[in-house]
């Protein structure tokens, strides 16, 4: 199960902490074994039920966003070197755990993924911070994953937790909104 999930999100072997990065792939373990959706589904299902016609995988989007965030780490350490504030490590691991909860918010119904009953009542973010609090992940990383959409309007962020929300927004209102 993990070589599979470190197969399909390679960006996690990224997480220079080996423990982080353990317990960023048992959070996916933990959540596929909750899911009605295969590791095949991953890699077909949209990154987002809000828009109709989306043609880009789930997959893809969080292996986009993740990317988008290292470039922007990359940038504010050649900037500032040491004077850059944002943890790479808790920044990766955020950005691939932001929509773990996906996999519970969705569900597949006559070939079409569609809202599970679970997501018509948890949108992601909630469900991917119970899944990250489950598998020890650290606060900081719970409060990038717990930040990044919406539902986090108004609240304070980690210089971690910016990062990943813009990167998000960036993906999503380019290929999805």
């Amino acid at each position: 199960m993990n070589d599979e999930i470190l197969s399909i999100f390679s960006e996690i072997n990224e997480i220079k902490d080996a423990t982080l990065r353990s317990k960023t792939t048992a959070t996916w373990a933990a959540a596929m074994k909750r899911s009605s959706l295969t590791y095949d589904d991953l890699r077909t299902m949209p990154f987002t039920l809000l828009v109709s016609n989306v043609n880009v995988t789930f997959v893809e989007h969080v292996r986009t966003v993740c990317r988008m965030c290292i470039a922007c780490w990359d940038v504010l350490q050649k900037a500032y070197g040491e004077r850059n504030i944002v943890d790479r490590d808790i920044l990766i691991a955020g950005a691939m755990l932001a929509d773990v909860g996906k996999v519970l918010e969705f569900t597949k119904k006559d070939g079409q993924f569609v809202k599970s009953e679970h997501g018509r009542l948890l949108r992601h973010p909630f469900s991917g911070v119970g899944l990250c609090w489950e598998q020890g992940l650290p606060d900081a990383v719970i409060h990038v994953v717990a930040m990044h959409s919406k539902e986090a309007a108004g609240g304070k962020r980690t210089p971690e937790g910016i990062i990943l929300h813009h990167a998000d927004f960036i993906d999503f209102e380019l290929v999805g909104g």
